[in-house]
């Protein structure tokens, strides 16, 4: 089982149209029915869900072994700057994390699956998961799949920052953990003349924000990875006017779940206490994202060797404060996670972000081994 040149040039086809055509978390409609109309002209089975957006399907009629494959199929909120001739035409919505590879891949791999099913001895779920940027995908797909039988879930994500065709993946800390919060200071406003007659809330934000940027220095532990970052600053309309609120939104990463608990503990103390000083009251909005992406160790040891035979070298991962909601999954089913080099070099989340299309190559191979090792079956996959 190869991906011969006609095939390949399905794929880039495929690709290219979802990447013209990007749809932001929850809302993946198009997305959503372009997969189903691929797996419908293939006869692959769609398995009826309560899930709004987002497929599932399913090859094989034996149940023996059940295992699944997994892709994230959102984009991101970023105006692209590719000057492709696919870029997206749906302005402020891009694939600038490769969703639209991963979804590819997963539509390659289940195209050719299903040319061995009858030979298949078990059940192979191909998940085509939404809402993974706003982490709430995993957790849909998890209410409406009962995990209890399977012997392995298998993912993968893009990594531009590989030479294309390298896999990569590690035991344990591949990714980090993910919290997101957003915060908005309630001051009072007046006129920018006169701050005695009202109670500023910018100098209470810029305060929280440079007193957040001690904990990682002062309250985690020198040989722990974590990261604190504040990525949104909004106040005011006008130059001559102090405003009611100031509001900030960030996130913090690590890898360790006491870590995580003390900068949650230490960054709510410093909200608080500074707005209190300040006379000022405060709103917190925490989002809990998920925990560590770590393999499952019997998963990491037989899949590992298979899959880097289908690659152009191994490269040890090393562990990368990016997260993933496929670590959701890890609390219900053996899992196993591996990046794919797709060797542009321009990183992830970047307007302008691109994507080598002979990776497919690689990673449509990826979860064809994957099958293999984990259903014990040859199908030539070279």
């Amino acid at each position: 089982m190869v991906v011969d040149t006609a095939f390949f040039d399905k794929l880039t086809a495929i690709r290219h149209h979802l990447h013209r055509y990007p749809e932001l978390s929850g809302q993946e409609f198009e997305t959503t029915a372009f997969i189903k109309k691929i797996l419908q002209e293939h006869h692959i089975s769609i398995v009826e869900t309560t899930l709004k957006t987002g497929v599932i399907a399913e090859i094989g009629t034996k149940e023996e072994v059940i295992i699944g494959l997994r892709a994230d199929i959102d984009a991101l909120p970023i105006l692209e700057a590719t000057n492709l001739d696919y870029a997206s035409v749906n302005a402020g919505a891009m694939h600038a994390c490769g969703h639209d590879f991963h979804t590819t891949s997963l539509l390659g791999a289940a195209i050719l699956l299903k040319q061995y099913e009858d030979q298949l001895p078990g059940k192979i779920y191909l998940i085509f998961q939404p809402a993974e940027e706003i982490f709430q995908g995993a957790k849909e797909v998890i209410d409406v799949l009962d995990f209890s039988h399977w012997s392995g879930l298998v993912g993968f994500h893009n990594a531009p920052d590989l030479p294309l065709g390298a896999i990569s993946a590690r035991l344990s800390r591949q990714m980090a953990s993910v919290d997101r919060f957003h915060v908005i200071i309630h001051g009072t406003g007046t006129h920018a003349a006169h701050p005695d007659q009202g109670n500023d809330p910018i100098v209470t934000g810029s305060q929280i924000i440079t007193n957040l940027q001690a904990i990682i220095s002062r309250h985690v532990p020198a040989s722990e990875q974590a990261v604190l970052s504040i990525t949104h600053v909004e106040a005011g309309s006008t130059w001559n006017v102090i405003p009611d609120t100031f509001q900030f939104e960030g996130t913090i990463r690590t890898f360790d779940e006491t870590v995580r608990e003390t900068i949650i503990q230490q960054t709510k103390k410093i909200i608080q206490n500074t707005a209190d000083n300040y006379n000022q009251t405060v709103t917190i909005d925490w989002i809990t994202g998920p925990g560590p992406v770590n393999n499952d160790e019997a998963l990491y040891q037989l899949i590992t060797p298979a899959v880097t035979s289908i690659g152009t070298e191994f490269i040890a991962a090393k562990s990368n404060l990016g997260g993933e909601d496929f670590a959701f999954y890890q609390e219900h089913v053996a899992t196993y996670f591996a990046s794919i080099g797709t060797g542009k070099g321009i990183p992830l989340h970047h307007p302008a972000f691109l994507i080598d299309d002979h990776a497919l190559t690689y990673s449509v191979h990826y979860y064809l081994k994957a099958v293999e090792t984990l259903l014990q079956i040859n199908l030539g996959v070279i």
